[in-house]
């Protein structure tokens, strides 16, 4: 039963991650998009056979603004910049992308 149980909650915290993300810190921020990853700029970088796997997101670091793919990694997404830079962002960072 408890299994059970688990299983639900499991599910129903889902959909949470569907949709936009993003994680803040002070006035930096990565967004995180559920859109395939269209960057050429990063895509150049990653194998032909791995581009399926990214999804577009952006980050604006210190006011400017870089371009990037991510993709899920256990409990972490991990990024990689149009630079070539990576990095990773722990999922309990991620909240939803409040629209207006």
């Amino acid at each position: 039963m408890r299994l059970a149980l688990l299983c639900a909650a499991a599910l129903a915290a889902a959909p949470a991650l569907a949709g936009d993300l993003v994680a803040r810190q002070g006035g930096d921020s990565v967004h995180l998009a559920e859109a395939p990853c269209t960057s050429t700029q990063v895509l150049v970088r990653l194998e032909p056979s791995q581009h399926s796997q990214y999804k577009a997101a952006t980050a604006v670091v210190q006011g400017r603004t870089f371009s990037a793919c991510w993709r899920m990694m256990g409990n972490v997404a991990h990024l990689l910049y149009e630079d070539g830079d990576q990095g990773i962002v722990p999922l309990a960072n991620l909240k939803p992308e409040l629209t207006a």
